[in-house]
C-alpha cells in the first residue's frame, strides 16, 4: 500500500484494519483525486494479491472482486495525527 502511494503522489502513515475493511491514513496534495487514488490502491493490491494468495482469497471474493466497489473518505484536517493513529491502532488487524 505504501509503494501504491507514492507512485500515486500520497504517503500512507498507517495500515491497520478489521475483518471486512481497512484503514489506511494518507496524506495526499490536492492535486490528487481521491477516487484515482482508492481505485489505484484497490486494482494494483489486488493483483498483488492474488498473484501471492489466490488459493487462499476465494471465500473473500464479492463476486470476482476483492475488494468491494464502494469506499469511504473522510478528512481529518485539523485533527492530530497522533489522535487518528490511536483510533486506527486500537482497531482488529484485518484476519
Amino acid at each position: 500500500m505504501r509503494s501504491i502511494c507514492e507512485q500515486c503522489g500520497a504517503e500512507l502513515q498507517e495500515f491497520n484494519g478489521e475483518a471486512n475493511h481497512v484503514h489506511l491514513p494518507v496524506l495526499y496534495p490536492p492535486t490528487v483525486q481521491i477516487s484515482k487514488l482508492v481505485n489505484s490502491l484497490k486494482g494494483k493490491s489486488s493483483r498483488l494479491l492474488r498473484q501471492e494468495f489466490a488459493s487462499h482469497l476465494n471465500h473473500f471474493l464479492w463476486g470476482e472482486h476483492l475488494w468491494s466497489p464502494s469506499y469511504f473518505a473522510g478528512s481529518v484536517d485539523g485533527a492530530p495525527l497522533s489522535v487518528l493513529k490511536t483510533y486506527i491502532e486500537n482497531q482488529q488487524r484485518p484476519g
